[in-house]
């Protein structure tokens, strides 16, 4: 897809614009849209972020959005963030922890709103959420933080999963950081665990035969941007080993995914969005302290429960914000 192609997607998203809006210079402002995946399973979320320009005011007619696709590659994504700073973008959106870090090492002026499942300020994105400092803010999903909840939910679903996998990808920042903390959750709950590296897309297939044949008998996924551009896959292949699974975002059950516990992928985008927009605006972004998730839903899929030979919980459907039969 050719990069200002995809701006057709989301034209839907105008609205009327004030009259102190229209009266804005007449050149558009470049805001950059760095992203690790592709436009063709981005559609929603970058219709979201669009969305969070409008309700500060900002669509086509004031703001030229460039799209940046990494389509899997971090050495792609690199060189389209170098790009956006080149031309220069007054905001870069970098969604995902590291299209805002790539952004962040190549300029200290231009302002940068991420969103991020892992911690910003253990990354260096910020130097806290409440003081953001430097050019960089956003919005964190807090998905690490949640991974106690989801082992919990995942033994309530399939109490005899005793040995639990995850798929792990190197390129990840905090990949490591983040896999010692769910190794040490998993134990604590009394479970076994295991781990299998992937890089890409092609090596899905051997990652799920290894942590078959290792013993993993249920699956926890992460937050990982590169993960949820091939959910369709995962999704099927957990179906295929006959492997419980929970997913932090709810596209993943909506999708076919057997349960997933976490706030909404698209609620991010939007808020992000209108911090681009209030930086637009003249904001600075170490004024906007980092947004957190207050909502976290829980999505069941029945239809999937049942192919497994799961029986749900009768207080897991009641706790459940959506049941997908």
């Amino acid at each position: 897809m050719k990069r200002r192609e995809f701006i057709g997607l989301v034209a839907g998203a105008t609205v009327a614009l004030p009259s102190t809006v229209r009266a804005q210079t007449s050149a558009p402002k470049i805001v950059g849209f760095l992203s690790v995946r592709s436009a063709a399973d981005s559609k929603d979320d970058a219709a979201a972020f669009v969305a969070g320009l409008a309700e500060e005011g900002f669509t086509e007619r004031n703001v030229r959005i460039e799209y940046r696709w990494g389509e899997g590659s971090y050495d792609r994504l690199k060189a389209e963030a170098e790009e956006l700073v080149r031309m220069p973008a007054a905001v870069i959106a970098g969604f995902g922890p590291s299209p805002a870090l790539l952004a962040k090492q190549l300029t200290t002026t231009i302002p940068i709103v991420f969103t991020s499942s892992a911690d910003p300020v253990k990354l260096g994105l910020v130097q806290s959420l409440s003081k953001p400092g430097g050019n960089v803010t956003g919005v964190s999903f807090q998905a690490v933080e949640l991974n106690a909840k989801r082992i919990e939910i995942l033994g309530e679903l399939a109490p005899k999963a005793s040995v639990i996998g995850t798929l792990v990808n190197p390129d990840y920042p905090d990949a490591e950081s983040e896999l010692a903390d769910l190794r040490d959750t998993v134990a604590r709950v009394g479970r076994e665990f295991r781990s299998t590296k992937i890089r890409a897309e092609g090596d899905l297939d051997a990652a799920f035969t290894s942590l078959k044949s290792s013993g993993a008998n249920a699956l926890i996924i992460n937050g990982d941007a590169f993960f949820n551009s091939m959910r369709g896959r995962i999704i099927a292949l957990a179906a295929a080993q006959s492997m419980p699974a929970i997913y932090p975002w709810p596209e993943y059950a909506v999708d076919g995914g057997l349960i997933s516990y976490g706030p909404s992928l698209r609620d991010g985008f939007r808020q992000a969005g209108t911090y681009a927009g209030k930086i637009l605006k003249g904001t600075r972004p170490s004024d906007l302290p980092v947004l957190q998730p207050v909502k976290f839903d829980l999505v069941v899929n029945a239809k999937t429960a049942k192919m497994l030979g799961l029986d749900i919980p009768p207080t897991l459907l009641t706790r459940a914000n959506d049941v997908i039969d």
